[in-house]
Parts: structure tokens; C-alpha cells; sequence
């Protein structure tokens, strides 16, 4: 039947987290099914999870954790350890190009 109306419905697997940055609060979604909606003349997300709900403040609190292949391409790429490559990624808070800048000097 969507199909018909022009709708597609996929499913993005491998989503481990969501978040919604507002100007008070931070909706963090982890471990959601997300699926993308398209339709004639435009794109719609479904997200489907348990929220948390962070206040202004609280969410900067939270220490960025680097995903294992940032941190192994970030150790590869400059020849630096994995603990190395994970501290440069947690500073730079996710950066790829600024951690390896900031081990290659």
C-alpha cells in the first residue's frame, strides 16, 4: 500500500545512538530502531527508544566515548598507540582530522 502512494520505509540498522539537541535539553536515544521514511518532495526519520533526557549543563558533563574504528583509523593514520589515538579522539571530542593533527605534532 505505500509503495503504491510512493512512500518507501527503510530501516537503518546499526544505529547505537540518536540525539536531539535543544536550546535547554538533550534527548539522548541509545540502542534505537530508526527507520527513514521517504515520500514525494521529502525525507522523515521514525525513531523508536527509550529517552534520557539531559538539562542545559548535563549534557556537557558526559565524556565523549570514540567508537573503536575512529580510534584504530586514528592510530593507523599516525603510528601512535590505541590509548594514544582514544585521548586524542576524547579531546578533540570526535574530531578525526583535529586527532590526528594533534598527534602528528
Amino acid at each position: 500500500m505505500l509503495k503504491r502512494l510512493g512512500i518507501n520505509l527503510e530501516q537503518l540498522p546499526g544505529v547505537k545512538e540518536v540525539r536531539i539537541i535543544g536550546e535547554d535539553t538533550t534527548r539522548i536515544i541509545r540502542d534505537p530502531s530508526v527507520y527513514k521514511v521517504n515520500s514525494p518532495g521529502q525525507t522523515m526519520y521514525q525513531i523508536v527508544g527509550t529517552e534520557e533526557i539531559l538539562q542545559e549543563g548535563e549534557a556537557g558533563e558526559e565524556e565523549y566515548v570514540p567508537a573503536e574504528e575512529d580510534v584504530a583509523l586514528v592510530a593507523q593514520r599516525t603510528g601512535k598507540s590505541l590509548e594514544q589515538a582514544k585521548a586524542a579522539l576524547v579531546s578533540t571530542k570526535g574530531d578525526l582530522a583535529q586527532a590526528i593533527l594533534l598527534l602528528r605534532d
